[in-house]
């Protein structure tokens, strides 16, 4: 017991090192409201030194905040822990802040003994928030003035595409937009889901009125109910009276992107304002009606969105009165030739180009790949082979990114994988050729041996990239520059035809790859 007092402090040291790691603030009062602790942190948050703050009552040092309405304060005078809680309040200097708190009561011997607040700066996204709600509420709020924008740009003439699982889809959208009922729109990331639900209000008998869109993942939950339903002044430190989206939206739409994030207690009032027509600002006692057709979206499996309990059974049965599933792209191959030509020449306009298509070889690629990010991703692909162009008329496979090449040949592994376990690759002669890896004294295929004209070329192009390699030793740059393409290319095309440049290394020569 004789190094208690080294091992203390030492504990003690350790303690606000840990503390001053965090990314999150850490404010730590006594029994007397006396700040005792304050990490570097929440120095950042409330733009206060530390020195401005310890030894001294938070009430002093935050002149806005009473007893009664700071966390802090709160959890010392009740000994309840206040989880989750936002702050909006004004330190001795006059700066505003937001804060979530997450507040816990200090116990020694069963008597308290402090408070200890945990808190993470909102304030940036607080204060665009209230100007976004402010710039709606400008907007949509004026009823006697002219109608103004709703909201909503995309109407079923802008959706691409002409598979009969897409068109099967839009005429079920279509015959929904006919009705007030709650949609939900599933679809993976990328589908084109809020164009689905802004084409329905433009299809509807709301078309006139609002159109708000709000992502249920773009904000902390403990914000969301404010935004959503509205306050009243007063309900928490630095509230005022200000009306929520679903008041912004009377008469018109509302659409609840990624309604999975939304915390299973807002959820629950969410549920509540469906089945009442009714909303109550948080903080206020009184109620208002609304008249606003709610579209929803995910992009999980419902069933395990379910199963998982991200999302209540009573509110998907109220949110899924129609059920509009939004397929991926891999599903709908040949609308691919139709969306590169949209986007081709969206971007000519944009950059002044006049590309006029993709090589057969780049549209074998994309008609190849699975797009897991779906349409989004073909379009920023697009763009991105766009912003490479030079003089060029056709988009080929060196303006694309390597990671499409990467997860095509991952993807082809996986199938060739699986079809050796079920015994179902079959692979004729001339097919089994392109896998063939000879060594450094093995002949390259020949083109002699082809079946018919596309293998001829393939054989062709493997004997010109071999004999290239072997010339150069495996280095890349050089064999590119030899064979008239660029590095990119050859890349794909030793992976397309499973070629291991580094068996033409001889000793003593790299090649980065």
């Amino acid at each position: 017991m004789k190094d208690f007092p080294k091992n203390f402090r030492l504990l003690n040291d350790s303690l606000k090192k840990i503390l001053d790691a965090l990314d999150e603030g850490v404010h730590i009062i006594d029994a007397d409201g006396i700040t005792v602790y304050y990490n570097k942190v929440m120095e950042e948050i409330e733009g206060l030194s530390a020195n401005e703050v310890l030894g001294k009552n938070i009430l002093d040092v935050f002149p806005s905040l009473q007893s009664n309405t700071s966390t802090l304060y709160k959890v010392l005078i009740t000994g309840n822990p206040i989880k989750n809680q936002v702050q909006t309040y004004t330190n001795l200097h006059g700066r505003k802040i937001t804060t979530i708190n997450s507040s816990q009561p200090l116990f020694l011997n069963g008597e308290i003994v402090g408070a200890m607040e945990v808190s993470r700066d909102i304030s940036l996204i607080k204060n665009l928030q209230d100007k976004i709600i402010d710039l709606q509420q400008t907007i949509y709020g004026n009823k006697n003035e002219q109608p103004a924008p709703t909201g909503a740009t995309y109407q079923f003439t802008h959706l691409i595409g002409e598979s009969p699982l897409l068109k099967k889809t839009i005429e079920r959208a279509r015959m929904a937009a006919r009705t007030s009922s709650s949609i939900l729109i599933c679809g993976e990331s990328g589908t084109g889901k809020e164009m689905f639900a802004q084409s329905i209000h433009n299809a509807s008998p709301r078309r006139r009125n609002p159109f708000i869109a709000f992502n249920c993942a773009a904000l902390p939950s403990s914000l969301m109910e404010g935004i959503l339903f509205g306050t009243r002044k007063g309900s928490f430190t630095g509230a005022i009276d200000r009306p929520g989206l679903f008041e912004q939206a009377s008469t018109g739409t509302i659409l609840l992107d990624e309604i999975n994030s939304m915390s299973l207690e807002l959820q629950a009032k969410l549920l509540r304002v469906i089945q009442e027509q009714k909303i109550r600002r948080l903080g206020s006692t009184t109620e208002r009606n609304i008249d606003v057709r709610i579209i929803s979206t995910v992009n999980t499996n419902i069933s395990d969105l379910l199963e998982k309990g991200c999302l209540r059974q009573d509110l998907f049965f109220r949110l899924g009165v129609v059920i509009i599933n939004v397929p991926p792209l891999r599903e709908r191959p040949k609308d691919i030739p139709l969306l590169v030509e949209h986007y081709i020449g969206k971007y000519n306009a944009l950059f002044g180009l006049q590309v006029s298509g993709v090589t057969p070889r780049v549209l074998d690629l994309f008609m190849s790949y699975h797009w897991p990010g779906n349409i989004r991703e073909l379009m920023n692909v697009i763009e991105g082979a766009m912003n490479l162009i030079t003089t060029e008329k056709l988009i080929d496979l060196d303006h694309l990114p390597l990671y499409l090449f990467y997860s095509l040949q991952k993807s082809q592994r996986h199938q060739d994988d699986s079809a050796a376990r079920t015994g179902t690759a079959n692979a004729p002669a001339e097919e089994a050729a392109v896998h063939v890896q000879p060594g450094r004294d093995s002949p390259p295929p020949a083109a002699a041996n082809a079946g018919n004209l596309s293998t001829a070329v393939e054989n062709v192009e493997k004997t010109l990239i071999h004999q290239a390699l072997a010339k150069h030793h495996g280095n890349l740059s050089r064999a590119s520059l030899e064979l008239g393409i660029k590095r990119q290319a050859l890349q794909y095309k030793l992976q397309k035809y499973n070629i291991n440049h580094r068996q033409y290394h001889t000793a003593g020569t790299t090649d980065p790859g």
